[in-house]
């Protein structure tokens, strides 16, 4: 009988990977905690109109990429292919936005049909920032030092950069549609086939090809920023100068745009040149009507994501987690025999509640030679063995795996305070 695997696209997280997905999202939930923003966790399916009517019908998500169904009540429903919609329908549905203001994060899986490689998959992860009821630049500029702050905690701040433009209001967007269409037109058979097809149904997302002729044709077409509204204009600028005031690099792209419909004014990605094609990490925005668009009152908004499984590849091409982050444990109790092992059990308990370290315990038995590979394999710093004479004498004798350093016999009541001083040191 032939094995069951994954489905394609959809990935095992492994052992030996999850702690760089742990180190990650403590270090996003510590940065967000700190600038006062709650968690909300949504379903991960909902209702196939919730993302027609927020992303948009003729987007690649809703026309080619959302895996939709019907249920046992014939409902359209779809994996949530993003988590702005599913926010904002939480939030709208509870009483959360009228006259609120609101600044929340969720984390979790979101699914596209794509064609998977490195970095883009079929179930993915983001973490995403979401605010609500501000509707000023400095909400915006906040968001984008907490990304700042983020890369510095992950040790990745010299491995992506700021990009940023203004979409202006719905009106000058489609005036500016209108008169790229009108240019990309007369240009045709230059296009890519992508291109081509987003012609009449999306054309804005031509300007993020990236095909090199298309990219040529663009430098040619109507500059996006002589099209934005005083407003729209006022706001980028005051955007700009909180990001010069706090010393935040950024480059100004007009070719910058977001592939869901709901976006105006402000949008900004992070990207890497160190991933290769996937070179956004992190990518937000502003979406002031999504609320009326989903039902609600008109309500301010403007939040981002970050790609997880990116930030790993990221973070382990800097090297940026530290080494004692991959280890299973700080201490590896090592009992030689059956009475050993009851009193290592115990021991094991006391050390974990008085120095609150990892500590592995050897179960299972086996040689000495095979528990010190464990041991080693743990990545512990040091080894505690407990074998016949230790155990009746009180002792263990305390090995130091990472170091040159002589074993030592530490009598049970001093081995709290032995340990405690030097995790500490």
């Amino acid at each position: 009988m032939a094995k069951i695997k994954a489905i394609r696209g959809m990935n095992d997280i492994l052992p030996e990977q999850t702690p760089w997905w742990q180190f990650l999202e403590e270090s996003t939930q510590s940065v967000l905690s700190s600038y006062g923003y709650q968690e909300i966790r949504t379903p991960i399916v909902e209702q196939t109109d919730l993302f027609k009517r927020s992303i948009g019908e003729v987007t690649d998500i809703v026309e080619k990429e959302m895996y939709t169904f019907a249920d046992r009540n014939d409902e359209s429903l779809t994996l949530r292919p993003e988590g702005t919609a599913s926010c904002v329908r939480a939030c709208e549905e509870h009483g959360l936005l009228f006259n609120q203001v609101q600044r929340l994060w969720y984390a979790g899986p979101m699914f596209r049909y794509e064609r998977p490689q490195k970095g883009r998959y079929r179930q993915f992860h983001q973490i995403g920032v979401e605010t609500f009821g501000m509707q000023g630049p400095d909400i915006d500029a906040e968001l984008i030092l907490i990304g700042a702050r983020l890369w510095k905690k992950l040790g990745v701040d010299q491995a992506v950069s700021l990009q940023l433009n203004s979409l202006g209001s719905s009106v000058a967007r489609q005036a500016y549609k209108e008169d790229l269409v009108a240019f990309l037109s007369k240009h045709v058979d230059e296009l890519d086939a992508d291109s081509r097809r987003r012609l009449q149904s999306n054309p804005l997302r031509i300007l993020d090809s990236k095909d090199p002729k298309t990219q040529a044709l663009l430098h040619q077409a109507p500059d996006f920023h002589a099209y934005l509204d005083d407003e729209s204009r006022q706001h980028f600028q005051q955007l700009c100068e909180y990001l010069d005031a706090a010393g935040i690099p950024y480059v100004i792209n007009p070719r910058l745009v977001r592939g869901l419909d709901y976006y105006g004014k402000t949008v900004f990605e992070w990207v890497t040149d160190r991933l290769g094609a996937q070179g956004t990490v992190c990518a937000g925005g502003r979406y002031d009507g999504l609320v009326e668009q989903l039902g609600g009152r008109a309500t301010p908004a403007v939040g981002f994501a970050l790609g997880v499984e990116r930030l790993i590849l990221l973070l382990e091409s800097e090297a940026g987690l530290a080494a004692e982050r991959l280890q299973q444990a700080d201490i590896y109790l090592l009992p030689l025999g059956a009475e050993a092992s009851k009193a290592a059990m115990q021991l094991a308990e006391g050390l974990r509640n008085e120095t609150g370290l990892r500590v592995l315990l050897g179960c299972g038995g086996g040689s000495f030679k095979s528990q010190m590979k464990r041991a080693d394999k743990s990545g512990a710093e040091i080894a505690l063995l407990l074998g016949e004479d230790e155990l009746s004498q009180q002792r263990v004798t305390a090995k130091p795996l990472r170091s040159g350093e002589e074993q030592q016999a530490i009598s049970w009541q001093a081995l709290s305070s032995y340990l405690n001083n030097r995790f500490k040191s």
